[in-house]
């Protein structure tokens, strides 16, 4: 058997930046080891499988070792392949996922994501999540991940958190925020528990990200980048109860993967 298999960075207009991720489109679902393996064998921090039913696609991603509820950078990728080499008369796309409905529009290179809002709650800090970090956040607000408010991004960028010590925290993964410099916030994002101890851009922590900033900042639109070494750049929009994250992507390769 023969899978057409895309790499895509996403949440960027150039190559080597954003976040890579496989998309690997199915005429039908395979076995779930085998979607695993293919995800464990690619090494990237996300691969999306979809298959088309009807009038939508039903998504499905997968880290190198489990499978996750939600990928922003992996949906984008998706959309990015059958926008451009797919089906290239479409301008809006339904998802289907463990997450619900997810819709995805593009307006020239512009790709935006309309995802369900994860409003995060102030939260008392276990004192092992403290010790992950050399320095003490402002604030700290959870909903599944723990978000960290910190005073500048000059201490995101230079933040070096002790990856095996977030292993012992129970969470999804922590996110670190600061108001930008440029723009209207910077984030990192560490997810160990999923193999991934820095993930390069992350359409998942927007969605806690932009409730938190657009009440803080008083503003429904919000420009912001991921300050990982690679990078990416995110046009978010608070819609109450769901939000709006917007992005670029490229492609890097298009070749086939045989079982």
């Amino acid at each position: 058997m023969s899978l057409i298999l895309y790499q895509v960075d996403a949440f960027t207009d150039k190559l080597f930046s954003g976040n890579p991720a496989a998309v690997c489109p199915l005429e039908k679902w395979l076995d779930d080891s085998v979607l695993q393996n293919i995800a464990t064998e690619n090494n990237l921090s996300e691969t999306a499988f979809f298959v088309e039913e009807r009038d939508h696609y039903h998504i499905r991603w997968m880290t190198p070792t489990n499978e996750v509820d939600l990928c922003g950078h992996a949906t984008l990728a998706s959309a990015f392949v059958i926008f451009n080499e797919l089906d290239k008369s479409l301008d809006k796309i339904v998802f289907h996922s463990r997450s619900g409905e997810l819709i995805v529009t593009r307006d020239g290179g512009l790709i935006s994501l309309n995802f369900p809002a994860n409003k995060p709650a102030p939260q008392t800090s276990p004192g092992n999540l403290l010790d992950v970090f050399p320095i003490a956040p402002q604030e700290v607000l959870f909903n599944k991940t723990f978000l960290l408010v910190f005073r500048s991004e000059a201490e995101i960028r230079r933040m070096k958190p002790d990856i095996k010590k977030l292993l012992e925290v129970p969470t999804f993964g922590a996110i670190i925020t600061a108001r930008g410099d440029s723009v209207d916030f910077v984030s990192r994002f560490f997810i160990p528990q999923a193999g991934i101890d820095e993930d390069p851009v992350t359409g998942y922590a927007h969605t806690l990200l932009i409730p938190y900033w657009s009440e803080k900042l008083r503003k429904k639109k919000l420009h912001a980048l991921q300050v990982s070494r690679r990078g990416g750049e995110l046009f978010c929009e608070d819609l109450k109860e769901r939000v709006k994250i917007s992005g670029k992507a490229v492609l890097y390769f298009k070749g086939s993967i045989v079982l």
